[in-house]
């Protein structure tokens, strides 16, 4: 068996059904589908079970304890030579595995990961949340695009190991948030060959609704503080920018009561950086519904990661 495609579940049965469907018009066939309830109250069995006569299926249910833990149970029992992780709002185009098999052939990665797109179904505020969380302009980068600065993070809802980096490595640490960050920190730091493989996407729902979204960013936020808490060093400048971003665009009213040029000044440049978001939105998607939307989706990704990043970082100076 060369790959072990593992699933973590929480109270999703009908992602767990597109998932599994895509899965079945794959063009490489030497694959397993390893299925983790974590403590699902609407568990997905059912649905698991009209695949078994089209897919390799195992399916396994335990207490909940978060996608890490998750995800490093069906480590332990997948059979493949490499072991790709997939987040269960995740839709598969029909040419991943053929993707990858091509790009471990010529440049022979111990781990990678793929960026993510908007599928054709995508409703406008998911292709908008899309957006922003691959735009450069945003917290994004290499999510949906080809190009990227620096050595490469798998991010878990698209990545991939071989067995001897889970030999060495015992897969994740953290429970939840930011969970792959330091999964791809260790094996940075443990020398293995790690790379981005841009044809091989996924189609990434995210959130059905701002709220969620909001939740989720706040999430990754509380996560990079985190991650820093446990690797020194590894918390850049870049990281501050969405908390510098809302600490900024609060302060914007109090430069009115010191200067209505340094007011103006400010309250233009807060409005240029939203059409740059608009007017870049537009350019990628052809759609004006989505670019109007990815405005609100770029402030509440900024606020969320920010303030979520910034309440993490505080709490041992509160403790204190």
């Amino acid at each position: 068996m060369k790959y072990s495609i593992i699933v973590p579940v929480y109270n999703r049965p009908d992602e767990v059904r597109e998932l599994l469907d895509s899965l079945t018009r794959q063009t490489v066939k030497d694959f397993e589908v390893l299925i983790i309830e974590d403590g699902s109250t609407e568990r997905c069995d059912n649905i698991v079970d009209l695949y078994r006569s089209q897919l390799s299926l195992q399916y396994f249910f335990k207490p909940n304890a978060g996608p890490g833990p998750a995800r490093n149970f069906g480590y332990s029992q997948a059979a493949g030579e490499y072991l790709i992780v997939f987040d269960s709002d995740c839709i598969i185009p029909p040419g991943y595995l053929e993707a990858v098999d091509k790009a471990l052939a010529t440049y022979g990665w111990d781990a990678w990961g793929g960026p993510d797109q908007a599928h054709a179904t995508f409703t406008p505020v998911q292709r908008a949340m899309g957006y922003t969380m691959a735009s450069v302009w945003t917290t994004g980068g290499i999510r949906g695009g080809k190009k990227r600065v620096g050595w490469f993070q798998p991010r878990s809802f698209n990545m991939g190991i071989s067995r001897k980096v889970y030999a060495q490595t015992q897969g994740f640490h953290f429970d939840r948030y930011a969970e792959d960050i330091e999964f791809s920190i260790r094996m940075k730091n443990a020398g293995y060959k790690v790379g981005l493989i841009p044809e091989a996407y996924v189609y990434h729902k995210r959130r059905t609704s701002f709220s969620q979204f909001y939740n989720q960013v706040s999430n990754f936020g509380k996560g990079r503080a985190l991650v820093g808490r446990a690797h020194p060093g590894e918390v850049k400048i870049t990281h501050w920018l969405p908390t510098i971003f809302v600490l900024g665009t609060l302060s914007i009213p109090l430069w009115a009561l010191i200067s209505s040029v340094l007011f103006y000044g400010a309250l233009g440049g807060w409005l240029l950086y939203l059409s740059v978001i608009f007017l870049h939105a537009l350019w990628q998607n052809k759609d004006l519904k989505v670019a109007f939307l990815a405005v609100p989706a770029a402030l509440i990704q900024l606020s969320g990661y920010g303030l979520g990043f910034l309440r993490e970082w505080m709490k041992p100076y509160i403790r204190k």
